[in-house]
C-alpha cells in the first residue's frame, strides 16, 4: 500500500472512531437538559435522579469524544499537507468558530454544571447545561459547514497563481444546500443515537427491577426519541438525496449500482454484482421509487455510472470517477436498514409499555439491549458513504484526493502512525465502554432521606441581644 492509500485508512478509521461519541454527546446532552428541567419545574426527585445518572454517561464520552477529535486535525497537517494549503482560506472560519466560539461554550458551561450543583440557583444551573447543548450543536454545525464545502464548493474560487481555493463569499458558504441538509440530517441522528442508549440501559435495569421510578421514563423518553428523531431522519434523508442527485450524480448511481440511465428508475433492495462491481448479476427492486427518491416524481430519470463517467470525462479529463460501487451500495443500504429496525424498535417498545405497564417478558429487553450497536454501526456507515461515495475527489470537481496526500510523508511513516493510534484508541475503547459499563451498571443515585421533623421538645437556648 502506498502512502496515500494509508492516509484515507488512517483518516478513515480516526474518523468513524470520533464519531462514535460525537453523535452520543450531542443527543445526550439535550436528553440530560431536558430531564433537569423537569425536575426544576416539578421538584420529582426521579427527575433529579435520572439527570444525574444520564450525566454522568455524557461526561465520559464527551471527554473521549474531545480527545479523538484533537487528533483529526493535526493528521490535516500530518498527512494532509497539500489538501490543508489548498482549503485553509476556506476552512479557517468555520473551523475557527467552531473552536474559540462552540467548543469554548461547550467546556465553560460544562464546567460551570458539573461544579454548580447546589452552587449556583436552580435555573442559573438548568442554563449552564443548556448552553453546552447549544455548543454542542454548534460544534457540529460548523464542522458540517466545512465538510459540505467539500461536497459542493460554494463562495470560492480557485487561485490560478497560487492553486489554492480562496473565499469570496463567507454567507454563501453558511448558506450551501448541502450543509443544511447534512445538519438537520446528523441532528436528527444523534437524538436516535442517545435515545437508543436510553432503552438499552433501561431495559436492563427494569429486567432486574432496578429503580423502576427512574428507569421507566428513561424508557419512555429513549422511545419517543427514537420514534421522532427517526422520522426526521428519514425526512432529511430524503432532502439530501435530491440534493445529492442534483449535486452529485455519481454518488447516487453508485448508490444504487446503477449503470445505465433509466427513467422510471427503481429502487433496489438487494442486488448481487460481478466481483469488480461492475456490472449487475441480479437484483431484487421496488419500481419507481429510485425516481421519486432523487425527483419526487415516480418517473423521473435518473442518471447510470456510465452515462456520469462519460459526463465527467468530458469535464474534467481521462480518469476513473465512479466510487467503489459494492461499498457504496452496500453503506447506503445497512444504513436504512438498520435505521428502520430502531424505528421499529421504538413502536414495538411504545406498545408493550403503554399506560404504565412494565413488560415482564424478557424478548423486549434483550432486543433493546442487542439494538444498542445499531445507531452506531449506522452513522459509521453513514460517514462512509458519504465520504467514499465522493471518491475520486477530496473536493468535489476540484481537488482529487491523490493530489491532497503529504508529498513528502512515506508509507513507512504513516503506517508506523497507523498502528500506533490504532493501538491507542483500541485501549481507550475499552477503558470507554468498562467505564460507561460500570456506571450505567451501578444506577442512578438513591433517594434522598426524608427530612427529619425538629425535635419540639429539646429546649433550645436563649438567643441573647446586646
Amino acid at each position: 500500500m502506498n502512502a496515500l492509500d494509508l492516509a484515507r485508512w488512517q483518516f478513515g478509521i480516526t474518523t468513524v472512531y470520533h464519531f462514535i461519541f460525537v453523535p452520543l454527546t450531542i443527543g445526550l446532552a439535550s436528553l440530560v437538559a431536558g430531564m433537569q428541567t423537569a425536575w426544576v419545574r416539578t421538584g420529582k426527585e426521579p427527575y433529579l435522579r435520572m439527570t444525574k445518572f444520564w450525566g454522568k454517561l455524557f461526561l465520559i464520552n464527551f471527554a473521549l469524544g474531545v480527545v479523538t477529535g484533537i487528533v483529526l486535525e493535526f493528521q490535516f497537517g500530518m498527512n494532509w499537507a497539500n489538501y490543508s494549503a489548498f482549503v485553509g482560506d476556506i476552512f479557517g472560519a468555520p473551523l475557527a468558530m467552531e473552536a474559540l466560539l462552540t467548543f469554548f461554550l461547550e467546556s465553560t458551561f460544562i464546567g460551570l454544571w458539573i461544579f454548580g450543583w447546589d452552587r449556583l440557583p436552580k435555573k442559573v444551573h438548568l442554563a449552564t447545561i443548556w448552553l453546552a447543548a447549544l455548543g454542542t450543536m454548534l460544534s457540529a454545525g460548523f464542522i458540517l459547514v466545512a465538510n459540505s464545502w467539500m461536497q459542493h464548493p460554494v463562495g470560492s474560487v480557485v487561485n490560478p497563481r497560487t492553486g489554492r481555493a480562496e473565499m469570496r463569499d463567507f454567507w454563501a458558504l453558511l448558506g450551501n444546500s448541502t450543509a443544511f441538509g447534512a445538519i438537520f440530517h446528523t441532528l436528527t441522528a444523534v437524538f436516535v443515537t442517545a435515545g437508543v442508549l436510553l432503552v438499552a440501559v433501561s431495559a436492563w435495569h427494569l429486567r432486574r427491577g432496578n429503580a423502576p421510578e427512574v428507569f421507566r421514563p428513561s424508557m419512555r423518553l429513549g422511545l419517543v426519541t427514537i420514534l421522532v428523531a427517526g422520522i426526521g431522519v428519514a425526512v432529511t434523508g430524503d432532502i439530501q438525496a435530491r440534493i445529492m442527485t442534483e449535486q452529485q450524480p455519481m454518488k447516487m448511481a453508485a448508490a444504487e449500482a446503477l449503470y445505465r440511465t433509466v427513467a422510471p428508475a427503481s429502487f433496489s433492495v438487494f442486488t448481487i454484482g460481478s466481483l469488480d462491481g461492475s456490472k449487475e448479476v441480479w437484483s431484487l427492486r421496488i419500481p419507481g421509487l429510485l425516481s421519486f427518491m432523487a425527483t419526487t416524481h415516480w418517473d423521473g430519470t435518473v442518471e447510470g455510472i456510465n452515462d456520469v463517467q462519460a459526463a465527467e470525462t468530458a469535464r474534467f479529463g481521462p480518469d476513473h470517477y465512479a466510487p467503489n460501487i459494492p461499498v457504496t451500495y452496500w453503506s447506503f443500504r445497512l444504513m436504512i436498514g438498520f435505521g428502520l429496525l430502531m424505528g421499529l424498535l421504538a413502536l414495538v417498545g411504545l406498545w408493550v409499555f403503554r399506560r404504565g405497564r412494565i413488560p415482564r417478558s424478557a424478548w423486549f429487553y434483550r432486543a433493546a439491549l442487542a439494538a444498542l450497536v445499531l445507531p452506531f454501526l449506522a452513522n459509521a456507515l453513514g460517514w462512509v458513504f458519504t465520504e467514499m461515495g465522493r471518491q475520486p475527489w477530496v473536493v468535489y470537481g476540484v481537488l482529487k484526493t491523490a493530489n491532497g496526500v503529504s508529498p513528502l510523508v512515506g508509507p513507512g511513516t504513516v503506517l508506523a502512525s497507523l498502528i500506533g493510534f490504532t493501538v491507542l484508541y483500541g485501549v481507550l475503547a475499552v477503558i470507554d465502554f468498562l467505564l460507561m459499563a460500570r456506571f450505567a451498571k451501578a444506577g442512578p443515585p438513591p433517594p434522598a432521606p426524608p427530612a427529619r421533623e425538629s425535635e419540639k421538645d429539646i429546649e433550645k437556648p436563649p438567643v441573647l441581644v446586646y
